[in-house]
């Protein structure tokens, strides 16, 4: 399978979660081994040489990707988790969405200085998720190796407000 044929396996959903929107439905590819396998391997292909210390993965999509990408790598896992959701003592961040305001909290020793991070999360849209989660990792002074996708939304630009940073991303619309 190559990586082009990835983007059959994503389902559009018209007018979810609120009119006007496409929703990309990736549980179709996740429910099938060998493009869910392929994605996982484009992705740690990409950041293989980066010496990646620690996959962070995004709630909920994130940790799908994070997790089997950090094995993958041979790195830990750290989840970034909705307000409230982390058992021990967390940093938090409150950012804008496109529809409200929402925090998202690390454990504060999730990560040591200089550690090396890939963030990962399944989609980029404006940026404004990720950007909180950078600040979240920077404050902890660890070094961020790269950011990863496995949809990017071109049309939205989010790649603007991730400029300073390597950028991967599998599927582009």
């Amino acid at each position: 399978m190559k990586i082009t044929d990835l983007k059959k396996h994503i389902r559009d959903i018209p007018n979810f979660p609120k009119e006007g929107i496409v929703f990309k439905d990736i549980s179709t590819l996740l429910k099938h081994k060998d493009a869910f396998k392929k994605a996982i391997d484009a992705l740690a292909s990409n950041f293989k040489k980066e010496k990646v210390q620690y996959v962070v993965g995004i709630e909920a999509r994130g940790f799908i990707f994070g997790a089997a990408l950090a094995y993958k790598l041979g790195a830990g896992f750290v989840p970034v988790r909705k307000k409230g959701k982390l058992p021990y003592k967390t940093k938090s961040v409150t950012y804008q969405l496109e529809y409200g305001m929402d925090t998202l909290e690390i454990h504060e020793d999730a990560l040591k200085p200089n550690a090396r991070v890939l963030i990962v999360d399944d989609l980029l849209a404006t940026g404004g998720t990720m950007t909180a989660v950078i600040d979240l990792i920077k404050a902890q002074k660890a070094k961020i190796v790269g950011v990863a996708f496995l949809i990017e939304l071109q049309f939205l630009k989010g790649k603007e407000h991730l400029k300073d940073l390597p950028i991967y991303s599998i599927i582009q619309y």
